[in-house]
């Protein structure tokens, strides 16, 4: 379950109860009349099943309410309520299924955001995974995978697809673009520096390397599993399930190739420069084509099962 809180004008409150009371998925209403002071108007809140959260939001942004008052929802860790219960049940489909256009929406907006943080995270993430190629490090590729932010701005880029929001398509690709560049440049410098004084020589990275040569060795099933992950990645972002994004992480390579780039270049392995880069777009495009796709899938589920229960609804009442 949802906690809802709705910051309603005083004269729309009453069609946002209307809004709240004739959706099934809702629960434990209440409303406070006044209680608001900025904006000033009346405070309403329930408890919202996850897979009604949606329809909810588009039917009081129709109020305006979202301009003239306030909309948030949380995430309820524990409800012991039997109103709850049944609303849970009687609201169409699961809560793990269920997308929230709107919270998508918000922390896609997030992720384009070029910070210092997303810069220096995938530059500690691409030093991680060079060091990986100097050492033949499964573990450190693991590590540099886990480590790197770049995920939310591929789903940011999908997002932005489906919408058809060309300002956020831009924002992902160039937070993308000054990320992997600045990482690449940060770990080329260092591992030339390292060369300089004598910590890693030129003959340092093998030139066989079974454990970790998938990295600058892309093929078909590199682009099976960017395209498994970009799907895995989009489901665990719109279903809530966090967790998961560790298990996607792990199973892309667009971190370690960046990092074998920066080194090979360093050490100047001129062969191992054009099987890094096409790794690295190879893992990104499957990505980008399955996220997009999921998105689009999920989308066209959602809006047939919405049609269904608005069709029920009508023929109960």
């Amino acid at each position: 379950m949802l906690h809802l809180r709705v910051i309603s004008p005083a004269d729309r409150t009453d069609r946002v109860c209307a809004v709240l009371e004739e959706c099934p998925g809702v629960a434990n209403l209440v409303v406070l009349p006044g209680a608001a002071r900025r904006p000033a108007g009346d405070l309403v809140m329930g408890d919202v099943a996850r897979e009604s959260a949606d329809e909810i939001i588009e039917a009081l942004q129709e109020l305006d309410v979202d301009h003239d008052g306030s909309i948030s929802l949380d995430d309820t860790d524990v409800t012991v309520s039997d109103a709850a219960d049944e609303a849970e049940r009687r609201a169409p489909g699961h809560g793990d299924d269920a997308v929230i256009w709107e919270e998508l929406d918000e922390r896609t907006i997030e992720d384009t955001r070029l910070t210092w943080a997303f810069v220096v995270f995938l530059a500690l993430a691409t030093q991680l995974a060079g060091i990986a190629a100097l050492t033949d490090s499964p573990i450190l590729v693991v590590g540099a995978m886990v480590l790197g932010p770049e995920f939310g701005a591929i789903a940011a880029i999908c997002f932005g697809v489906v919408f058809r929001d060309v300002r956020r398509i831009g924002r992902a690709l160039g937070t993308l673009t000054v990320g992997f560049a600045v990482a690449i440049a940060v770990t080329y410098v260092c591992a030339l520096v390292s060369r300089w004084i004598g910590v890693i020589e030129l003959h340092q990275l093998p030139a066989s390397r079974p454990l970790t040569q998938f990295i600058y060795t892309p093929d078909r099933w590199s682009f099976v599993v960017a395209l498994l992950a970009g799907a895995a990645g989009v489901l665990s972002l719109t279903a809530g399930k966090s967790s998961a994004l560790v298990g996607v992480f792990i199973s892309v390579t667009t971190v370690p190739a960046a990092g074998n780039l920066a080194v090979a270049m360093a050490l100047r392995h001129w062969s191992e420069i054009d099987g890094s880069v096409l790794q690295l777009l190879v893992n990104l495009a499957g990505m980008l084509l399955a996220g997009t796709l999921t998105l689009l899938v999920q989308r066209g589920v959602w809006h047939i099962a919405r049609k269904r229960q608005t069709a029920v609804r009508a023929r109960t009442t």
